[in-house]
């Protein structure tokens, strides 16, 4: 995998929206051929097609991609999207649980663009799983970093809905 394989997968995406439903088999055979340029044994490959799966509304296709990629080491940006979008697939497929499992342990992860996304994903976990308000805790947390004001007020409310009454 270089440079210019990431440049064309990048674009394969990029016209992803251009696809119809009926054509959703004519975009994973893009992402297929894509693929097949990469060595057997690289993690990367089945991400891209678990993606593409998943994009295409077959998350129990994409599930054991995506388990296959992070087995294989996927890692870094990509790893982290990975559990990010399995955990998803995971709930939608009746196993939040799963989903759980994968995404707490990103909440103390290196921060990065994904950390909201963890947040979002977890929180619809949890929802997932009647634990709702643990959900919307982890919601209200991410969302206050990102208003112009009443940071602190939004940080602590979400605080108080998983802590215990004093």
């Amino acid at each position: 995998m270089d440079a210019d394989w990431d440049k064309r997968v990048t674009a394969a995406w990029a016209t992803f929206d251009d696809y119809a439903e009926a054509q959703e088999a004519d975009f994973r055979a893009v992402i297929d051929a894509l693929v097949a340029e990469l060595p057997a044994d690289s993690p990367v490959g089945p991400f891209e097609r678990a993606c593409a799966w998943d994009s295409t509304g077959h998350s129990d296709r994409a599930v054991p991609l995506y388990q296959e990629a992070l087995a294989r080491g996927l890692d870094g940006y990509r790893g982290r999207r990975a559990k990010i979008q399995l955990s998803s697939s995971l709930r939608n497929i009746g196993q939040p649980e799963e989903g759980v499992k994968l995404l707490t342990p990103e909440l103390v992860a290196p921060s990065d663009e994904l950390d909201d996304a963890v947040r979002a994903t977890l929180a619809l976990c949890l929802a997932s799983l009647g634990r709702e308000r643990e959900g919307l805790a982890l919601v209200l947390g991410a969302l206050a970093a990102h208003l112009p004001r009443y940071q602190r007020s939004m940080a602590n409310y979400a605080r108080e809905l998983v802590e215990p009454e004093a």
